[in-house]
Formats: structure tokens, sequence, C-alpha cells
């Protein structure tokens, strides 16, 4: 937990000492009365925070807040909606490496039953989000839906948008030699669709096409989708000069 975040609704009320941040501050970083620590407000700005008090139960903080984060450059993944496991590690690190909206959608091999697992259930997917960004020491989490086809998806996308699809059978091109090729001087926002965990099926293929997604790959090895994700985010993010 390189950063400690903080609802907006948490700020004015005391920190129970059960709660896993609370069992940071005090056997972690070890802090005690009048101590500073990093902290940060979701989607809001990083700052310090004092430890006031600890009483029995909960501490007490005062909080000090910076200036706002600079945006994020707009990144999109479109995603095949994979197992819950998989969909947990994604949101993780595809939130610590800056994507600024995640859509799980379904496809023609998708398993309709993933989307009832408790991850999408419950507000569990968040608490993944929130811990993908105290990593990168970041308040940031993207927009998350998990409900909607890979057509349905693309039609809500933005027309000026870079759009490639990663694909194991048929992309000719690498990904890093596409978003070379595509880099402006202006930034443009970019969108990124995975297939689910067998891959995309040819109507997914004939859609991503007619909607100008090109295809490309990480090379020949067939790597796990969320190996995948964090591997491509990688070299997007250091094509575009991110890193």
């Amino acid at each position: 937990m390189n950063l400690v975040l903080f609802e907006p609704n948490e700020l004015n009320a005391p920190l129970l000492r059960t709660d896993a941040r609370g069992q940071h501050i005090l056997t972690v970083l070890r802090r005690r009365e009048g101590d500073t620590f990093d902290v940060g407000l979701v989607n809001g700005p990083i700052g310090k925070a004092t430890l006031a008090a600890i009483n029995p139960d909960a501490i007490a903080l005062t909080f000090a807040w910076n200036t706002p984060l600079a945006p994020l450059h707009p990144i999109t993944l479109l995603i095949g909606l994979p197992r819950p496991q998989t969909a947990r590690d994604i949101l993780r690190d595809a939130t610590t490496l800056g994507a600024t909206s995640i859509h799980f959608v379904t496809t023609e091999r998708t398993d309709p039953n993933y989307a009832t697992s408790s991850l999408w259930t419950t507000d569990e997917w968040r608490r993944h989000c929130l811990a993908g960004a105290a990593q990168a020491f970041d308040t940031r989490i993207p927009e998350i839906t998990w409900t909607r086809t890979l057509a349905d998806s693309i039609n809500l996308l933005p027309t000026d948008t870079a759009r490639l699809a990663l694909d194991n059978y048929e992309a000719t091109l690498a990904i890093g030699d596409v978003v070379a090729a595509s880099k402006t001087a202006k930034p443009t926002p970019l969108v990124l669709a995975l297939g689910p965990e067998r891959g995309w099926g040819d109507k997914d293929r004939g859609t991503l096409r007619a909607s100008r997604f090109t295809l490309a790959h990480l090379g020949s090895r067939v790597l796990r989708t969320e190996t995948a994700a964090v591997a491509s985010l990688s070299i997007v993010r250091s094509r575009l000069g991110l890193m």
C-alpha cells in the first residue's frame, strides 16, 4: 500500500483500527501520534495525513491536500469477460498502469456465468481498482462496466480514437509498430481490445474490423489474458511516451 486512499465521505470520521488501512498505518508504517504519511482522495488529490490521536477502537486523522493531479492520457480497454480471478488481476494491474476505462464485454466465446460472480454483484471489483491505484501512488480509478456486448461498447466509443485489437491468429502487425505509426503530435485517445480467454470469434473480428480496429499481436507466444493486458498496456504507454 504505497498510498493510503480515502473516499470523500470518510474524511470526517475516525478510522477503525480493524480497517486494513488502520492496521497498515499502525503496524506497517508504524506511525505514532503526530506522525505524517502519504494519502490520496479517490479520484482527487494526493496529500499528507497526520495521525492526531490513537484511541482503543479507532484513530483520528487530519488531512492536508496538494494540487489536483494532471489528467491521465485516455486509454480504454475492451476485454472479453474472463473468469473472475482473471478479471481481478486485470482490474488491479490495469489501474496501476493508468487505464482510464475498462469495459468487460460479452463476445462469441464469453461464458455468461462469469457475470454473476460476486466480483460484479458486490463492490468487490472496486476494491481491486483501489489496490491498483494505491500501488501506483495514484488516486484515479477507471470507469468500469461489465454488462455490455462488444458491439454496444464499441458504439459508445468517441469517434476520434486510435483503435487496436490484440489477436493471436490473424494479426500481421506488432502492437508496438502500430502505435508508433499512429502517433501524432496531438495525443489521441486510444482503445485497446483483448478477446476473452478463448480468443475472438469470427463474428467478433468482423465487428472489430468494421469499427476501424487494427488487429495487432504481441509476438508468437500465447499469453494469459491478464498477462496480455499488462504487456500490451506497457507497450502502448511506452510508445506513447507515457512511462
